[in-house]
């Protein structure tokens, strides 16, 4: 049975060292007080909020992970900025906010001009269809800091006082909409290098998966951008509000329920969720290579749902059109229950509790 922490990743440590680093971050936000970028406190938030008088700023940063490493085995570059961007502008649309910008960071062995060039093409591409500004970034050469490219981001955003989403007003009843996933996206992606290194060996993204594809093709599958089509719901700066989302959940490390928890912890409530999407068949096959616990699956990936978006009963049917007409593939998964208890239920069937 292949755990996460086989692959070299322990998540309760992250949680630790998240935790730590928070900490330390909230002893700089007494420098701000009753000046222009006071930080508003929100621990476990997927971004973070900076008071600039009418509105927030909203800030947040991540990368690719080790789905570079792919990228780079196959010398393929032209889909992983859709990745980054996801990882940083699906975060900060958790806040309610619209993206205006991201910055970026490459650090690389030695600069490889042709992949530079591909890299930033393909964010470039992806921010051009959200409506986003690259400002500036950096390429940084760094011969024994590192070994392969690692490429990471900072997004930008701007959230109205009034349109910060309000979990808080969680209550029993509401429904959780499901966002369906792709592949993987650049969460969980250290096991999934790891199961399929011990089946196939080091270069097993040439070994065939099925539909004429490669092991090493299907996963570098990039990731869908839920950003735009999430602002038909919630407006861009200065829009109406279509409908009223009281939370959302971006599905990244930690998984389904892990995520989830950070939701509805202002609220108290806790959720059943039935009708989640299945995983890609693709990741159903991961699962049999590597002997996967199901728990651990769940709680390592997202499941094929890469988004989960809280909204009122009578919104739900109307939230739905509006992201499938942006091209979003979208269910009913479950609603809010009063019992702090998230019941997650896999595709095996199995019911998955965890306290909320």
């Amino acid at each position: 049975m292949t755990t996460y922490r086989d692959a070299g990743v322990d998540i309760d440590a992250g949680d630790a060292a998240s935790a730590a680093a928070y900490a330390h971050a909230m002893a700089t936000f007494p420098g701000r007080r009753g000046r222009i970028g006071a930080p508003v406190e929100d621990a476990g938030g997927f971004a973070g909020l900076l008071d600039m008088g009418g509105y927030y700023l909203v800030q947040n940063d991540d990368g690719t992970g080790s789905k570079m490493e792919l990228a780079c085995a196959m010398q393929q570059y032209d889909t992983i900025g859709y990745d980054l961007l996801a990882m940083v502008a699906d975060d900060a649309i958790c806040m309610g906010a619209e993206v205006i910008s991201v910055s970026n960071t490459l650090d690389v062995p030695s600069v490889d001009p042709v992949m530079a060039d591909q890299l930033l093409a393909s964010l470039s591409q992806a921010c051009r269809e959200q409506h986003i500004v690259i400002p500036g970034g950096e390429i940084a050469e760094v011969p024994g800091a590192v070994t392969s490219p690692v490429w990471n981001a900072t997004a930008i955003g701007i959230v109205a006082k009034d349109r910060v989403l309000k979990p808080e007003t969680i209550a029993p009843g509401d429904r959780v909409l499901a966002l369906r996933s792709g592949v993987i996206r650049s969460n969980g992606f250290s096991l999934v290098r790891k199961i399929l290194t011990d089946a196939f060996g080091k270069e097993w993204h040439t070994t065939p998966w099925k539909n004429g594809m490669t092991w090493g093709e299907v996963m570098l599958t990039p990731s869908i951008l839920y950003h735009g089509a999430m602002l038909t719901l919630l407006g861009r700066y200065g829009e109406k509000r279509a409908v009223e989302v009281k939370g959302i959940a971006h599905i990244t490390g930690g998984g389904i329920a892990g995520n989830l928890r950070r939701v509805l912890k202002k609220s108290g409530m806790g959720a059943e969720l039935p009708h989640l999407w299945e995983p890609h068949d693709a990741v159903k096959d991961l699962i049999e290579l590597g002997s996967v616990n199901i728990e651990e699956a769940y709680r390592t990936w997202n499941m094929g749902n890469g988004m989960l978006v809280v909204v009122r009963p009578e919104d739900g049917e109307r939230a739905t059109v509006l992201l499938t007409k942006a091209g979003i593939s979208v269910r009913e998964a479950g609603v809010i229950t009063k019992e702090p208890t998230i019941v997650v239920k896999t595709y095996p069937g199995e019911a998955l509790n965890y306290e909320s």
